[in-house]
């Protein structure tokens, strides 16, 4: 048994400390940002988890650099680590960031309220990866058995891609009206925390939805610690749950950076794909983790897991959060809320 729980970079306690943003940036719809940067230089925003895997592997092989110089341009890259997708779009409207990684959810939110207006759309994905509803209560077998004494971390209540498809889940058992029936007992919070409340057994969290390793290591570490829920089964099969989304304006200003980006993307993948190994090192590098490396590989080489920067499967959540009034604008396909790419055009 593992006696550690992967703590990528720094406690969750000092996630913010990487990029701070401004207390006044809480609405989504607002309509002024600070003005997007000439050509050259992208600020890059992720979160925690296995999921970040292709841009570790850019950032740790200088892949947007390498793919500016073919076009041209000197791009610098600033990395910056956030936790939730309320903070990484808080950030992106406020021009503290140009790329934000986060879940569906988060995107699709951010789609709707700046429509006509900063026109937010999805980049790319960053793989398909099956998130799994972890609980270490024995009485928990479905999300029927949660009640009001159980709480559920996720890394953002109401908007993360977590906490939309535990929505979704919930309108499958018991009606779409029903839908925020387990709104109330989710807790936002950064998912190395997260799991470490799960491992222990000791605090209040008996549910964390999370994301590979994390969920990988709750499920190696406690015995008493099971899946109730694979996002796989609610949506309907293997989908790319986290993605990459940026502005029009920073798209249509910076097109050499933009296109670099995407490339270097479409390298990463194809080595993470191929070089399991070299890719677990990378990650342990990056994230200054102490994951064990053999529970890594086997997240990596997990044959639900996909690295690819196609989007697959994210029409369905699209559809659900219209339906039930998440979102106002209605999309008639993942087109409507992703570029227009050569490297995504045979997305879902």
């Amino acid at each position: 048994m593992y006696h550690f729980v992967d703590r990528t970079v720094s406690a969750a306690h000092r996630v913010l400390s990487v990029l701070t943003v401004s207390a006044s940036i809480l609405t989504v719809g607002i309509t002024a940002v600070a003005p997007v940067h000439a050509e050259g230089r992208i600020r890059i925003a992720e979160q925690f988890g296995v999921v970040y895997m292709l841009l570790n592997v850019a950032q740790e092989q200088k892949l947007i650099e390498k793919h500016g110089k073919k076009k041209g341009v000197d791009i610098q890259v600033e990395w910056a680590r956030l936790s939730g997708g309320a903070s990484v779009n808080d950030a992106l409207l406020s021009g503290s960031i140009d790329v934000a990684a986060a879940g569906v959810g988060p995107l699709l939110t951010m789609w709707d309220r700046t429509a006509g207006k900063q026109n937010v759309k999805a980049i790319a994905s960053l793989g398909n990866f099956p998130y799994y509803l972890v609980t270490n209560n024995p009485n928990v077998k479905t999300i029927a058995d949660f009640t009001e004494k159980d709480r559920i971390a996720l890394p953002a209540v109401t908007v993360s891609v977590q906490a939309r498809i535990l929505q979704m889940a919930a309108a499958k058992q018991w009606g779409d009206k029903e839908y925020a029936r387990l709104d109330k007992v989710t807790q936002a919070l950064p998912h190395p925390d997260a799991a470490a409340a799960i491992i222990s057994g000791r605090t209040e969290i008996t549910g964390h939805f999370g994301n590979p390793p994390f969920q990988d290591q709750e499920l190696a570490q406690n015995p008493k610690a099971r899946v109730v829920l694979n996002s796989y089964d609610v949506l309907g099969g293997p989908s790319s749950a986290t993605v990459l989304y940026a502005t029009e304006k920073f798209r249509n200003e910076n097109p050499k950076t933009y296109a670099a980006f995407v490339e270097a993307l479409a390298e990463a993948a194809q080595f993470v794909t191929a070089n399991p190994e070299a890719a677990a090192d990378i990650y342990l590098k990056v994230n200054n983790s102490n994951i064990d490396r053999n529970l890594l590989l086997k997240v990596l080489t997990n044959p639900q897991v996909q690295f690819k920067i196609t989007p697959q499967n994210t029409f369905g959540l699209a559809q659900f959060l219209h339906r039930i009034g998440a979102i106002k604008n209605q999309p008639k396909s993942w087109r409507d809320y992703f570029f227009d790419d050569p490297n995504t055009a045979q997305g879902s």
